[in-house]
């Protein structure tokens, strides 16, 4: 394969790549973005795919949030690949505002105070069966989470679409008028180069 490392990396290698990069988080996040602008397909179907990954990057389903993605895109007709690349939005340094921020919003919402964080009940969390009881250990995490992250991935899918679909709109216009300008330019060449009658 063309470009392939010669020493292929190890896994502690890409663990480390995939929570810090090589280069810089700007970089990665303008290779990102010009992934999401040279897809092909519709500015709707782009940027509403998009929106689908930003929406499930604020669940607390970890490890899921690709398949999450994909099937609120299909359901919404969304581009899928542009799901994949909208779950971008959580990453290791906005999870933890994210998950905070779920969780409190989430207590706000079912009325509840904070989270039992008495000796006994940490103490029951640390030692809590995880083939048995964790989802009942969990529970009281993941609840305001979970609906916390509702109505806040729905405003950041929300805030996503537009700037996204914008940016698409104008790289595909931009694209079709140099794609124009060349066609044009060859039909002038191929004219002059003709020889006269």
């Amino acid at each position: 394969m063309l470009f392939q490392r010669r020493t292929p990396p190890s896994r502690y290698e890409k663990l480390r790549v995939a929570v810090w990069p090589r280069a810089s988080w700007m970089r990665s996040f303008r290779y990102y973005g010009k992934r999401v602008l040279r897809l092909t397909a519709s500015p709707h179907a782009v940027a509403l795919g998009f929106s689908c990954g930003a929406f499930a990057s604020f669940t607390p389903f970890m490890g899921f949030h690709f398949l999450l993605a994909a099937a609120v895109a299909m359901i919404v007709r969304g581009n899928m690949l542009a799901s994949a690349l909208g779950t971008v939005v959580g990453n290791p340094l906005t999870f933890p505002f994210i998950w905070a921020i779920t969780y409190k919003l989430g207590h706000v919402i079912l009325g509840t105070g904070t989270l039992d964080t008495s000796a006994d009940a940490t103490h029951g969390l640390m030692h809590a069966d995880l083939l048995t009881h964790s989802l009942d250990a969990l529970w009281p995490l993941l609840k305001p989470m979970i609906i916390g992250g509702l109505p806040l991935g729905l405003t950041c899918g929300l805030l996503c679409y537009f700037p996204v679909y914008f940016s698409v709109k104008a790289y595909q216009e931009r694209k079709q008028r140099r794609i124009a300008a060349r066609q044009m330019a060859e039909v002038a060449r191929s004219a002059q180069s003709r020889p006269a009658e």
